[in-house]
């Protein structure tokens, strides 16, 4: 006698009821919100949008009392070239170019060796490096040209890396120690433990987390060098064109009896361009290296 054994019924799974996403509800919150980040934007836009619009108005109508200008000219653009910009945009580069990386050189182990190691008199040495930025370089101008005259430097263009430098360690210093603080040290004991030495573990896990500070501080560092004009004007008196940055070039703008409206917007904008670009081609480093390292 054969037994039928019946299959036992298919039981389906109810399907997952499809969600539609919700949509942003405009609340008067929401709205206002809104409207107060587009005015607060607009604000800080403005000056930029007026630079532009004023780098190509015609000589003739810079007085006019319309916001656009009736005809566009591009000749300050142009003519600019031939007074001397070229060669100090290129010293502008090596000056913040310069001072940027002699202090990632110098911030680096220095607030490295400060987050990791608890030696005698660590707080009194960090108290001190955050006391140096309480001076202004204004009070210590002449003291500072006194004593590069004395060194006898070959180039000016040395002199303000050196200056800037100074002037910026000490928030790149206090920047990285936070962000090295805040990174656990047993990533760097565990990559040890694998056979890593202690510049193979800082170089493949700590550095990686810590670049949200390098960016940081190497963004500050650039910016105060770029934009730097009183301590750029007194150590340049006398030197040629191309030993002057963009700042004091810019200010040379500024006659006795005249001043040349039209290079003066026009070299602003182009003065911009590279801080905008160096921000650009970095910024996204920022998020990536908040877990880049952290994974084996």
């Amino acid at each position: 006698m054969t037994t039928l054994i019946a299959d036992p019924p298919s039981v389906t799974p109810p399907r997952a009821a499809t969600r539609r996403p919700r949509k942003a509800r405009l609340t008067p919150r929401t709205v206002l919100l809104a409207l107060t980040a587009y005015v607060v934007a607009m604000i800080f836009i403005l000056p930029y949008v007026e630079m532009v619009i004023s780098a190509l108005r015609p000589p003739k109508e810079l007085l006019a009392r319309g916001y656009l200008p009736k005809h566009y000219d591009w000749s300050n653009f142009t003519s600019i070239w031939k007074t001397g910009f070229q060669s100090q945009l290129g010293a502008s580069l090596k000056v913040a170019g310069g001072a940027t990386a002699l202090v990632l050189i110098v911030a680096l182990p220095a607030a490295y060796c400060t987050a990791r190691r608890r030696f005698r008199g660590r707080a009194v040495f960090l108290v001190l490096v955050l006391a140096t930025q309480m001076f202004q370089p204004a009070a210590m101008l002449v003291g500072i040209q006194r004593e590069f005259l004395s060194f006898n430097l070959p180039s000016p263009i040395l002199s303000l890396i050196l200056v800037n430098a100074g002037f910026n360690l000490a928030f790149a210093i206090w920047i990285l120690n936070a962000y090295f603080s805040s990174i656990p040290v047993e990533l760097e004991e565990a990559a040890m433990c694998d056979g890593a030495s202690r510049l193979g573990a800082l170089a493949r896990i700590t550095l990686p987390l810590a670049m949200p500070g390098i960016v940081t501080a190497l963004i500050f560092t650039f910016i105060g060098a770029w934009n730097e004009l009183l301590v750029a004007l007194t150590f340049t008196q006398g030197a040629s064109e191309s030993q002057q940055p963009l700042t004091v070039g810019i200010n040379s703008y500024i006659g006795q009896y005249s001043i040349d409206w039209g290079h003066i917007f026009a070299g602003s904008v182009i003065a911009t361009l590279p801080v905008i670009a160096r921000f650009a081609m970095i910024e996204g480093k920022v998020v990536g290296g908040l877990t880049a390292g952290s994974i084996k």
